[in-house]
């Protein structure tokens, strides 16, 4: 067996996607005579400055033999990845092994792809020791991802059982015809959500109800018509087959971490780092405040630790659920750090505060009393009751205790939906 791993081929300027090269790339392997079991597509840390959007690395799972293998997917790199554009520097590294087969340097350089931030010397002292062929262009920082890919596959494939098992997903991704490409594509709504309803929730972030967007069609201008994401294979094949759009040049299923929070780590905010993404607890410290841009703050704490949190504009309609939040309120986010603050995914409320101290009302008159003067309580002007302080009264909110998530339109592609199940807690999903 072989593997053939690849990344870095697109460019936020003119487009292409890594996902259309290993597609190019396993159909002139089986036109070479080789079988193609599997393409994995690995989101690795959504927090490293220098991605594109999505930042996927591919693994092709072949029977080919590993140096055509490396000779084919080298040619077909140098043929369409964006090199134009100097932040764009692919990288190949192939595998003469099982895609399970992997040593454990691979396998650990693989989880902290999805989670650290490595150097292209990671990438090229773990390929010398592995003794993987590896090429590159630029830079070569491709091979990171391209390394990453090779060892994130861990043999149990999607719906594997077991508590040791890896958490695997599907995309089934259709592309346009090449002279298509930078056009606004064809593709019809209504067709759209309802193949959507069809299958959800075994699909899922195909539209968002709530802005009424189609999510699964891209706004850039690489290959990509739409791409259908979801738990089963033949799920996502079907909701593609009922959208009604402008012809498909060809289609590709990927097996991919998408949807599973693996960028995620567990953390305190004491040791919570930039570029990384984390799940930590804490109780809010200060009223939200929407600032200019719509973007919501708040201070988090966990003793004398406080970290700041953020709902940015994009996140929609999750603001509100950061806006109902109160002081006291004992929460868990997720998110990454970015210049100390924590860009808030997901929140599950804990604990929430169900009371709150108020002015007094006088029993007599019912009329709310006044400030008698500094330290000195409150009193009733008319009647002449006082009182020594503030009192406690129920408070209504807005919020219940459970997870809440932002909006499909915003959901970064490794994020976990809540649709997808397995949280301690309620869910209040979003779709």
């Amino acid at each position: 067996m072989t593997v053939v791993g690849l990344d870095d081929t697109d460019s936020r300027e003119y487009g292409m996607c890594t996902t259309y090269v290993a597609t190019r790339v396993a159909e002139r392997l089986r036109r070479a005579g080789a079988a193609v079991e599997r393409l994995l597509l690995v989101r690795l840390n959504p927090a490293v400055e220098y991605k594109t959007r999505g930042n996927a690395a591919l693994a092709i799972h072949t029977d080919c033999d590993p140096g055509l293998a490396f000779d084919v997917a080298r040619d077909e790199l140098e043929r369409t990845a964006e090199t134009a554009d100097e932040r764009t520097n692919p990288g190949l590294v192939v595998a003469d092994h099982a895609p399970d087969a992997t040593s454990r340097s691979v396998r650990e350089f693989a989880r902290a792809a999805i989670r650290e931030h490595l150097a292209i010397a990671d990438a090229e002292t773990t390929i010398a020791d592995a003794g993987y062929r590896a090429w590159g262009a630029g830079n070569g920082r491709g091979r990171i991802g391209a390394l990453a890919a090779i060892g994130s596959w861990d043999g149990t494939g999607p719906k594997a059982e077991g508590k040791d098992a890896a958490d695997w997903t599907y995309e089934y991704i259709s592309y346009r015809d090449s002279d298509r490409w930078g056009t606004s594509r064809t593709v019809d709504r209504e067709s759209v959500f309802a193949a959507a309803e069809s299958e959800y929730p075994d699909v899922w972030d195909t539209v968002d109800r709530g802005e009424d967007e189609m999510v699964c069609v891209p706004h850039t201008p690489g290959p990509i018509l739409h791409g259908i994401r979801g738990d089963d294979s033949e799920a996502v094949r079907a909701v593609a087959g009922r959208i009604e759009s402008e012809p498909v040049a060809d289609a590709q299923l990927f097996v991919t971490n998408q949807g599973t929070d693996a960028h995620l780590r567990a953390g305190t905010l004491e040791n919570v780092r930039d570029g990384r993404a984390y799940r930590v607890d804490g109780t809010v410290a200060s009223e939200p405040e929407t600032r200019r841009g719509g973007h919501v703050f708040f201070t988090l704490a966990d003793g004398d630790v406080e970290r700041e949190c953020a709902a940015f504009e994009p996140t929609k309609r999750f603001r509100d659920r950061v806006r109902a939040l109160r002081e006291g309120d004992r929460i868990t986010v997720c998110g990454e750090c970015s210049r100390g603050t924590l860009k808030l995914e997901k929140v599950a409320v804990r604990d929430l505060v169900t009371t709150e101290r108020v002015t007094p009302t006088c029993e007599a008159c019912g009329r709310t009393m006044e400030s008698a003067g500094r330290n000195q309580g409150y009193r009733c002007r008319d009647c002449g009751t006082s009182a020594a302080g503030r009192e406690e009264a129920p408070l209504e909110r807005d919020l219940e205790a459970g997870w809440y998530e932002v909006p499909p339109c915003a959901r970064r592609h490794i994020a976990k939906p809540l649709v997808r199940g397995e949280f301690d807690g309620p869910i209040h999903a979003e779709r």
